[in-house]
């Protein structure tokens, strides 16, 4: 569940072979240069010809030796320029000393051995460096698996993970579907999802071509629908066809909302577990535990539910420990705020400010899941209108059959759009505001390969010097 882990290292070689060295370091696509802002890269040999050179970009290419940038430029090969340009870029971001020049970079661990050997075949050599304090690596999640690169998209939309962090993207993947699921409880409708799935699956409609790797998604979805629509006994619409395993939502309203409000308070239980974990491999024990977001939040949290289930239980005794659990999550908590703060009058009301917020955000958290509840009624509420609407039609001969086939499927297909995308922008609503901010207080920086095609001299011949 942790990004792939980084190895800082340093590209060394004689002046002579340090093109030579990153062509193939640009070929591999394994290594992050460190950028130096010298604008070489604009006003460069290479960089001033592409400059005077018009057309649609291209995109970079290198050579495999040095070429002739006039004979380039005579070619209009705006590709070889624009990978020249730079190539001349981290060039002049070189440390030279005597004949030997060295650039830093960032290199996947798993990658360093096989990258330091291409290096090694043009005379140079890929050394492995300690982390600078204070330097975080660029995270480099991993990607094996059609489901795991399905679910990405969703924690890359809030943000770049930390590379101390933990890695959510399954766990987030699936609670989203869980969220949907719940909200767009038909399996009729899920049945219709598990469909779509399977034809971006394989491949279609192909104007769509972007979407096909996210069929993983579509189909937990498409799952999730369906057994929450077992669970209410609806499909298209309360029509009989599925008996009711749980309970029917316009029927047991209430009992749906406790049951949204218990599965929120599960899903922010875990978000504190995964909150507590990278508060401590963030910066260690004692930030882990004072921060709102990690031991401490946590306590506050299960002192607050303990009250909570005090009062509808009527037990004192319950009461008492759960104020007790309480208050100690806001002594936790005050500790960590007040020392981070300008101290004094100033901080202590500073202090008390943020201890008041961080108890409204976790009740107000909590109760904001009951929008799970309140969207599957609704969905229910519009299958049931539809339902209604088809038998009444049904019973007027002939012509009132097709009305109620007209009407039946119209009413099914807007009811399916419009809940589609509600269940899908209030689950996603759910897993940024409620459950990531609780995993995540900082951002990350994305690991940026230097990766260019290289073309060898046989395939431009006509512009090699």
């Amino acid at each position: 569940m942790a990004p792939v882990r980084m190895q800082r290292v340093a590209i060394v070689a004689p002046r002579e072979v340090l093109r030579d060295a990153l062509v193939r370091i640009a070929e591999s696509g394994h290594v992050e240069i460190d950028r130096a802002d010298t604008g070489e890269g604009t006003h460069g040999p290479a960089g001033r010809r592409l400059g005077r050179l018009r057309g649609e970009p291209a995109q970079p290419r290198l050579s495999s030796r040095p070429p002739d940038l006039d004979a380039l430029e005579r070619a209009h090969r705006v590709d070889l320029l624009a990978g020249e340009a730079q190539m001349e870029e981290r060039v002049s971001g070189a440390v030279r000393h005597g004949s030997v020049a060295a650039l830093a970079g960032w290199c996947p661990v798993p990658d360093v051995s096989a990258t330091a050997e291409r290096v090694a075949g043009a005379g140079g050599a890929l050394v492995p460096l300690r982390t600078p304090r204070g330097t975080d690596p660029p995270t480099l999640l991993r990607e094996a698996g059609a489901v795991r690169g399905a679910f990405q998209p969703l924690v890359r939309t809030y943000g770049t993970v930390p590379y101390a962090d933990l890695d959510p993207t399954m766990a987030a993947g699936v609670a989203y579907v869980v969220m949907f699921g719940v909200m767009f409880g038909d399996a009729g409708h899920g049945a219709l999802l598990l469909l779509a799935a399977l034809a971006l699956a394989r491949g279609r409609p192909r104007r769509l071509r972007l979407l096909h790797r996210l069929w993983p998604f579509v189909a937990g979805a498409g799952a999730a629908s369906c057994l929450a629509g077992a669970a209410y006994g609806e499909f298209f619409g309360p029509t009989g066809f599925l008996p009711v395993l749980w309970l029917s939502p316009l029927d047991e309203p209430v009992r749906l909302l406790a049951a949204a409000v218990a599965l929120g308070a599960v899903l922010l239980a875990l978000a504190y577990t995964a909150g507590i974990v990278n508060r401590w491999r963030e910066r260690g024990p004692a930030y882990a535990l004072y921060a709102p977001s990690g031991i401490a939040g946590a306590v506050l949290f299960l002192g607050l539910g303990l009250l909570v289930g005090a009062v509808a239980l009527r037990r004192p005794t319950l009461a008492a420990a759960g104020a007790a659990v309480a208050a100690t999550g806001l002594v936790l908590a005050g500790t960590g705020l007040y020392t981070a703060s300008a101290r004094g009058p100033g901080g202590g009301a500073q202090t008390a400010i943020q201890l008041f917020d961080v108890a409204v955000r976790i009740g107000s958290n909590t109760v904001s899941f009951t929008r799970l509840a309140a969207f599957g009624l609704t969905h229910a509420a519009l299958g049931d209108i539809v339902w209604q609407g088809t038998t009444a039609l049904a019973g007027a001969g002939a012509a009132g059959v097709l009305a109620a086939a007209a009407v039946f499927v119209v009413g099914n297909a807007l009811s399916f759009a419009l809940e589609a995308l509600v269940a899908g922008v209030q689950a996603l609503r759910l897993e940024f505001y409620e459950l990531f901010s609780r995993v995540f207080e900082d951002q990350g920086r994305p690991f940026h390969p230097w990766h260019l095609p290289v073309e060898h001299p046989v395939e431009h011949a006509e512009v090699a010097p």
